[in-house]
């Protein structure tokens, strides 16, 4: 594949929702590049944010979705030596980091909320959601996203405590604000 790499899986702010041009892609073509980097999420999760975003337009595809898409590739083909290192003799400690963007979706409102875990040197679990409600202020977006992971973490340190017979530390969750 030659092609120039890109740094970032999806370009910041894009406005794909926004395109109502006639310019309609081939759907079969688009749905099977979909299907391929849904596939890749499973080896490269830093990419689901971004194909779950293009999935929403699997029904018309026009050729700013296509261009979106093809971006996605041109940034794993920039990667490919990228990779997570989980080191044996580091101490476990579980902490989260957890972010809100304030009415991040256009179409509805309402803010995006992202968290990660780290299990000692790795990240080992990450989630972003939209929030079920709309918040007034940045400061309600960031205190409805470090709740939900508050939630998260206490199911985190459950199963690892059950699964591995851990006696784990506090979790520190870091928020922005």
């Amino acid at each position: 594949m030659d092609c120039k790499p890109m740094p970032t899986p999806l370009v910041a702010n894009m406005k794909l929702f926004s395109d109502t041009s006639l310019d309609l892609v081939d759907a079969t073509i688009y749905r099977q590049m979909i299907g391929s980097l849904m596939f890749l999420t499973n080896t490269r999760p830093e990419i689901c944010f971004s194909v779950n975003t293009l999935i929403q337009y699997m029904v018309k595809p026009r050729r700013v979705h296509w261009i979106a898409a093809k971006h996605v590739l041109r940034y794993l083909k920039g990667t490919v030596e990228y990779g997570m290192s989980y080191d044996a003799d580091q101490e476990i400690s579980l902490q989260g980091y957890t972010d809100a963007d304030w009415v991040g979706s256009v179409t509805h409102r309402k803010s995006t909320s992202g968290c990660c875990f780290n299990l000692g040197s790795a990240v080992t679990s990450w989630l972003n959601r939209n929030h079920s409600s709309v918040a007034l202020s940045i400061a309600k977006a960031e205190y409805i996203a470090t709740c939900s992971v508050n939630g998260e973490a206490v199911w985190l340190r459950k199963l690892l405590t059950r699964l591995f017979d851990l006696e784990l530390d506090v979790t520190c969750i870091w928020c922005d604000n």
